[in-house]
Formats: C-alpha cells, sequence, structure tokens
C-alpha cells in the first residue's frame, strides 16, 4: 500500500509525498489524527463497499506502515501520549468491529430470521483479517503493553461472537474468528481461553474485566435479548473463569446470569441454570452465602422444579445438589440426636421430586428424576427414613412400566431402593412383602420381554437380584424360604438361576 495515497484520501497529506517509505518522520501526521480520521469515515460510510475499502485500507495499514510510528506517542508528555495513543486505538477498533455489528431484534419474543444475518458472515470475515493484521504487528513488539490489554477485551468478543455455530455465521467467518482469537493469544503470550481471562499475575494480566466491561451494558434486564450474541458471548466467557479468579467478580456475573435463568425461553433457561452451576462449582461457600446469595440462588432453580421441560430438570437438579451443600449440612452427615430433626432443604427438594415422579407419566421426565433420584438419597442418608412412604410407592410405579430401548428408568430405580435398603435398612422390614412382589415380578417380565437386549436384560436381573439380597438381609433372612418355594415350572430357567443365586450367597 502507498502511504501518502492513504494520507492524500483521508486529507493527511504529508508535506513530502514523493517518499513512499512508511518511516516515522516529521513528513507524516501523528498516528492518532490517522486513526482519528479512519474512525469517522468508518462511522459515516454510506455503502457496504466504501466500508469494505475503508477496512482492507486498515488492513493494509497495519501490514505495511511502521511499527514505530504505529505505535508510538506524539506527545512530549509520554502518559498523556500514551493515554490518547490508547483511546484512538480502542475507538478505531470499536468502528471497525461496529461495521460487522449484528443487526437487533426488534423484540423480546422472537429471534430474527437467517436472512437477517445475510451479509454478516462477509463483513465479519473482512473486520478478522484487518484485526489480525493489527494484532500480528502489535504482537511483534513483545510482551503485553498497555495498548495490547486496551484493545484485546472488544476484540476478544467479536471473536468469540463469530466462532460459534450460529445463524449469523459462515464456515468461512468461523474460521477467520478463530484465526483472529488465535493471533490474540499469541500477542499476548496467553496460553488458552482461561489464561486470556484470568492471567496468572502480573507478567500476564487477564481480560476479564475488560471484557464484562464491553458486554456490560448489553447486559440489563431491557437490552440483553435485543442481541443473539450477547447471552452466548456471556456464558463462553463466565465458564471459562475458574476458583479463585471467579469471586473477585461475581458482583458482575450473577445478575446477569440469574436474568437468563428466570426466561420463559428453555434455551435462555437451561443456558442461565448452567452458568450458576458454574458459579455454584467455582465460588467459596463463604462468597456465596455472603449477602444472602446462596439463597437467592436456591429459590431462583427451586422454582423451575414445577416446569414440564425435561432438559431444565435435569440442569436445575444438578445444580441444586451441589447449591444445597453450600447453604447447609447434608443431612447423611449429621451426628444422631437425641431432639427430633428439623425440616430442611433437602426435604423441600426430595419431597416436591418424589410428589412430582407419582404422577409422572411422560417417558422424558421419568428418566430424568429416576437419574437424579439415587444422588438425592444418598445425600439424605439415614435421614430418607422421613420420606420412605413417597419413595416405596414411586419404586413399585416406575418398576411396573418398561423403558425401552435401555431401561433407563427401572435401572435407576433399582438403583435407588439399593441405597434406600442401606440407608434406612430398619424401617424397611414392614415393606419387604410388597418389594419382594414387585421385585419378583419384575423378574419374570424381563425374562419373557424379547425386545430387551441381552444386556439389557441381564443388568435388570443382576440389580433386582441384588435387591432382593438387602431386602432378605434386612428381614434377617427371612426370605431364603420363601424363594426356595418358588415353582420352577412357572418361570423360566434365567429365573429360576438368578433367585439361586440369591439363595445362595444368603445360605453362606
Amino acid at each position: 500500500m502507498e502511504l501518502s495515497s492513504l494520507l492524500h484520501d483521508l486529507h493527511l497529506s504529508p508535506s513530502s509525498s514523493s517518499s513512499e517509505k512508511p518511516l516515522l518522520s516529521p513528513s507524516l501526521p501523528p498516528i492518532t489524527e490517522l486513526l482519528s480520521r479512519l474512525q469517522e469515515k468508518l462511522i459515516g460510510a454510506s455503502s457496504d463497499s466504501e466500508t469494505s475499502s475503508l477496512i482492507g485500507c486498515v488492513e493494509r495499514l497495519f501490514q505495511t506502515a511502521d511499527p514505530h510510528w504505529l505505535f508510538s506517542p506524539a506527545s512530549t508528555n509520554q502518559d498523556a501520549g500514551w493515554a490518547e495513543l490508547q483511546v484512538a486505538y480502542s475507538s478505531l477498533v470499536s468502528a471497525v468491529i461496529g461495521s460487522a455489528a449484528l443487526p437487533l431484534c426488534k423484540d423480546d419474543c422472537s429471534s430474527l430470521p437467517a436472512a437477517a444475518y445475510q451479509s454478516v458472515p462477509s463483513r465479519a470475515g473482512a473486520v478478522c483479517s484487518a484485526l489480525t493484521a493489527l494484532l500480528g504487528t502489535l504482537g511483534n513488539r513483545g510482551g503485553q503493553t498497555g495498548l495490547l490489554l486496551t484493545v484485546a477485551p472488544p476484540i476478544c468478543v467479536f471473536a468469540v461472537t463469530h466462532f460459534q455455530d450460529q445463524v449469523w455465521t459462515s464456515s468461512s467467518s468461523r474460521a477467520a474468528a478463530r484465526s483472529l482469537q488465535e493471533a490474540l493469544l499469541r500477542a499476548g503470550g496467553w496460553r488458552d481461553s482461561g489464561h486470556l481471562l484470568m492471567g496468572d499475575g502480573e507478567e500476564n494480566r487477564g481480560i476479564l474485566g475488560g471484557v464484562l466491561d464491553v458486554l456490560q451494558p448489553q447486559l440489563t434486564k431491557d437490552l440483553w435479548q435485543s442481541c443473539e450474541a450477547v447471552k452466548l458471548v456471556f456464558a463462553w466467557t463466565l465458564l471459562q473463569v475458574t476458583r479463585p479468579c471467579l469471586s473477585p467478580h461475581l458482583p458482575r456475573l450473577l445478575p446477569p446470569s440469574l436474568l437468563l435463568n428466570d426466561h420463559y425461553r428453555p434455551e435462555n433457561c437451561m443456558l442461565g441454570v448452567r452458568c450458576l452451576h458454574h458459579i455454584v462449582l467455582n465460588t467459596s461457600a463463604a462468597d456465596l452465602r455472603q449477602f444472602n446469595r446462596a439463597e437467592v440462588l436456591y429459590q431462583a432453580l427451586f422454582k423451575h422444579l414445577y416446569t414440564t421441560e425435561a432438559a431444565v430438570i435435569q440442569s436445575v437438579l444438578s445444580c441444586l445438589l451441589d447449591l444445597l451443600v453450600v447453604l447447609e449440612k447434608p443431612p447423611s452427615s449429621l451426628a444422631p440426636s437425641s431432639s427430633r430433626r428439623k425440616p430442611c432443604r433437602h426435604d423441600d427438594v426430595l419431597r416436591l421430586v418424589l410428589t412430582h415422579m407419582e404422577a409422572e407419566h411422560k417417558v422424558a421426565l421419568r428418566r430424568v428424576y429416576a437419574s437424579a433420584l439415587p444422588a438425592y438419597i444418598d445425600r439424605m442418608g439415614v435421614a430418607v427414613c422421613r420420606h420412605l412412604r413417597r419413595v416405596e410407592r414411586v419404586v413399585l410405579g416406575y418398576l411396573e412400566v418398561r423403558d425401552p430401548p435401555e431401561e433407563t428408568s427401572r435401572l435407576k430405580i433399582l438403583e435407588t431402593l439399593q441405597r434406600s435398603i442401606r440407608a434406612a435398612w430398619p424401617r424397611m422390614a414392614c415393606r419387604v412383602d410388597a418389594l419382594l412382589r414387585c421385585l419378583l415380578k419384575l423378574l419374570l417380565d424381563v425374562s419373557s420381554d424379547s425386545e430387551l437386549r441381552d444386556s439389557v436384560r441381564q443388568k435388570l436381573m443382576d440389580q433386582t437380584a441384588l435387591c432382593i439380597k438387602l431386602l432378605d438381609g434386612c428381614s434377617h433372612g427371612s426370605l431364603q424360604l420363601l424363594l426356595q418355594q418358588v415353582d420352577s415350572s412357572c418361570c423360566s430357567p434365567e429365573v429360576v438361576r438368578c433367585l439361586a443365586t440369591v439363595t445362595m450367597v444368603t445360605e453362606r
């Protein structure tokens, strides 16, 4: 590129235009003046072709101009000069990125059609090329500079927006955005995205605060739904940050996560729950309990237990399990006490889950509930005695219904029964008859089900046999005589062999 022609187009012609070498000399105007003029032209561009031409000029400028001129303050006052230079580059980068900005949604009820994003991938690719050229030249100066830390946050947000597989990206724009992200990591000597955001001290500072500064204005209650990409960039950013770096930024990370969690659309709700779960796992219990944050999270999550979206329920039950130990001691860890144990939040969650399980008929939800139940039974320990009637009704109801092809619900309910027996074995004797009849019927049904794969059938029979063994232990061996009286002519050889293993182990 002829630098003199660019300066002429911008009405910044050097005093000696015969020189085509981009050297730092009195003939060249201050770089801040050039950057400001480029920014003005980008903002005032009236057509896509004009914008594309200007971005191409920016790219060639960073590829060919003298780096010393590009990154040296013009002012004799070094502090003021560097501040002016950083503002100029930040403004230009924002203008360049703005030329590929996503169109805004008109309301919060629907997403934009794919046609609305038709021109975005090509513009994003050109912007990625220009910013990659800037980072390449800036990175050659070595180390992290104030200028790099100034432009890195908006560049990171832009790269994350466009390397995701979304309706506003194409394969080429995603590749360009990934290359831009890699160029950013190289320029600052960061190892990966987590290191980029968190850093590791004074030598390698992170840009999490700067990224949140860029996102914060768009993460308000009224504006976050206007741009489809904002929630995804925020979630990506949050999920890269781990302890102990997350806690200092908790006041800025928690409110947007709660906004997503409270949304009526399942995909936004699930994203919010995922963010909240990450916060719970990567924040100290003391920080979560401060200002009653943990209780706010509990109330925000508990209300989702009334939804009928299986994916949401699955995420919420997993998150609640980790949050409850922040709010209170697990019932299984409490020492024996002469006084009656007071109901706690663990009881509230388990009671509601069991109540919903009894009436649930949707297969997807039954699987989700059944898969989550064993962990909650473990957490309750002997305190599950308070819920044994509901547990028994759920076990009997779920074991009666097939769940092909993997029989997930039945297998998880058998696991639940095993853990309940081990935790509350003194209270199981009065329930042995009903449970034994159900288990024997399950053995007969499974053995005669021709649609089951052999491996699934074997798992079911093995788990059922284990439940019968545990029940026999609770009844002090009284089941042994009953099992020996089973008429082998009324059941398949598989069932007979399975019951034989139970009595054999009992006899030993």
